[in-house]
């Protein structure tokens, strides 16, 4: 039986209530990685598959109708990043192995474990020097912080200049 961190189980609930639909995906037995994921708290666990003889294309088409993925190879780890891109969404992928590289260059936010290889490393955007799932309630909150940020200094930016516009066009007209 696989031990699951007590941080592992608080960042997925943080994730839940933060909207975020997670996906697991492994080159483990599908039983078993459902199983795993379901007592970490990952909705819809029950929902799981495994990709071991399926073409890309049939991997591509059921990639948004199940939760938890196993016996994946790298090849199909790739083709479900670019499937549920194509549904619309931003996906971030974790990973910490060779066979993640594919996957990790195909998302939008690449996220390396600092304890993996230093290949998973170099092709990502971000590294867990900490190896802690548990730091990335601390990403999410910098970078929602970020773009408020930037948000209110562009509100800002634009009611100055339609000010200035405004008397401009006052000083001509009078």
């Amino acid at each position: 039986e696989d031990n699951i961190r007590q941080d592992a189980i608080e960042t997925i609930a943080y994730f839940k209530e933060n909207g975020v639909n997670l996906k697991v995906i492994s080159g483990d037995n599908p039983l078993t990685v459902a199983e795993v994921a379901r007592k970490a708290g990952v909705e819809g666990a029950d929902k799981y598959i495994s990709l071991q003889g399926m073409s890309d294309e049939e991997v591509f088409n059921i990639a948004n109708d199940y939760n938890v993925f196993g016996r994946v190879s790298p090849q199909q780890k790739e083709i479900l990043v670019k499937a549920f891109k194509a549904g619309g969404n931003t996906v971030a992928m974790i990973g910490d192995g060779v066979n993640d590289i594919l996957a990790l260059r195909e998302s939008d936010c690449s996220i390396a474990i600092g304890a993996g290889s230093e290949a998973a490393r170099n092709v990502s955007h971000l590294i867990l020097l900490d190896s802690k799932f548990s730091s990335m309630q601390h990403v999410v909150s910098e970078g929602r912080r970020s773009t408020n940020n930037l948000q209110n200094t562009s509100v800002m930016f634009l009611t100055k200049t339609v000010i200035c516009i405004t008397l401009c066009v006052f000083c001509i007209i009078f």
